[in-house]
């Protein structure tokens, strides 16, 4: 049988690392403890794994790895990181909305729109301090579809695509946590809201290009942003 070996192989990585795989979907709140063993067993995939269409999803090491490592240093003794990744793309049914027509001025005889949000990422981190911490990431794509017709009479048709990703993150405070403005505002691209009430709330969100930074580093630069407007804890002389 064709790839009998690497199927061996693939069944005795975590059973989350095969969901991966198969399915192109993670979803699990687990402690950091077990959070790190499948990150060990997916350490193990390119060296097992050459089949193309058995990769891993590139967002899975470019983005989601080192998010979760960085965030299961800060998880709670007793806290849970839960995380669900839809990495099938934005082609799959029921992402698309509907088409419009957009009024168009010869020579251009139609343009259709029509866009596609990917939420792909959601996660919720039970943290040391006792704050909690939700992100989400969203692709946001516009398509266009151009039929124009030159003065030759010649008929062209072509389709434009921009993608923006949306990042959001919400930080809750536990019960008489004090918010302290930093010196520096946020950067330009981030929007910080506060509500400051029993339990404060930071909510931060930003639109990123495809290629402005890192897609791991606009994911924490975004979650950062949250941390600067409380003041370090005191730890005990």
């Amino acid at each position: 049988m064709f790839w009998r070996k690497t199927r061996e192989a693939i069944g005795r990585f975590h059973p989350l690392h095969q969901s991966l795989i198969w399915e192109r979907t993670l979803s699990a709140a687990l402690p950091p403890a077990e959070w790190a063993m499948l990150l060990a067993s997916m350490s193990q995939h390119d060296a097992l794994v050459k089949r193309r269409k058995w990769r891993l999803p590139d967002r899975m090491g470019t983005t989601l790895v080192p998010l979760i490592r960085v965030l299961c240093e800060d998880v709670a003794p007793n806290g849970a990181l839960a995380l669900t990744a839809d990495l099938r793309g934005p082609d799959v049914p029921g992402k698309a909305g509907p088409t419009r027509d957009l009024p168009v001025h010869r020579p251009i005889r139609s343009v259709k729109e029509w866009f596609v949000h990917d939420t792909w990422l959601r996660l919720r981190a039970d943290l040391r301090d006792g704050s909690v911490l939700e992100l989400t990431v969203t692709d946001r794509i516009r398509h266009r579809r151009i039929h124009k017709v030159n003065p030759r009479g010649k008929h062209k048709r072509k389709t434009k695509t921009k993608v923006v990703q949306r990042i959001s993150a919400t930080r809750v405070l536990p019960k008489g946590r004090a918010i302290q403005r930093p010196a520096v505002p946020p950067p330009g691209w981030i929007r910080l809201r506060v509500r400051d009430d029993k339990r404060a709330v930071l909510r931060a969100t930003a639109k990123v290009g495809p290629n402005a930074m890192a897609p791991a580093e606009q994911v924490l630069m975004v979650a950062a942003e949250l941390f600067r407007w409380t003041p370090p804890r005191r730890t005990a002389a």
